[in-house]
């Protein structure tokens, strides 16, 4: 599978990139996301929850691991810094097989539990507030996915 690239140089552009994948988005779609602390993922699904038209403010997880927002879909926003073993059973399937669509920030922590098609995003810092979003899709969905956003 091919990955993408997007360069984006202010947090506006990584809004209104991450919210027009939003509104392509379909029910059971999975997205991991990568990055460093402070890299963007969490201004990365506000622009996603727009595309899914919520209103709500969406912020980190850390703390509670899993918040819920309704929208067209809903909008299932993982956070799991902070699980401490990686097969404790937290039921993500149920998230990931559900009618919306699930977000999980620091993915690799739980790699074993997330399904075999997904679409990774790692976002890295680059100058002052530009990122370089490298999007690696799992399974011929998401490759179609990535191809439409970025092409």
């Amino acid at each position: 599978m091919s990955q993408f690239e997007f360069i984006s140089k202010k947090p506006e552009d990584t809004m209104a990139f991450s919210e027009r994948l939003g509104s392509l988005l379909q029910p059971g779609d999975v997205l991991a996301l990568e990055g460093d602390l402070g890299a963007g993922k969490t201004t990365f699904t506000k622009g996603l929850a727009k595309g899914l038209n919520i209103t709500r403010n969406v912020n980190s997880p850390t703390f509670t691991i899993i918040k819920e927002y309704q929208g067209r879909l809903p909008l299932y926003h993982m956070d799991v810094y902070r699980v401490e073993d990686s097969f404790e059973d937290l039921g993500f399937d149920e998230y990931f097989e559900g009618n919306g669509v699930t977000v999980v920030e620091w993915a690799h922590l739980v790699k074993e539990q997330l399904p075999e098609e997904l679409l990774t995003i790692y976002l890295y810092l680059d100058d002052n507030d530009s990122r370089k979003l490298v999007l690696d899709p799992q399974g011929k969905r998401y490759e179609e996915l990535c191809k439409e956003i970025i092409l």
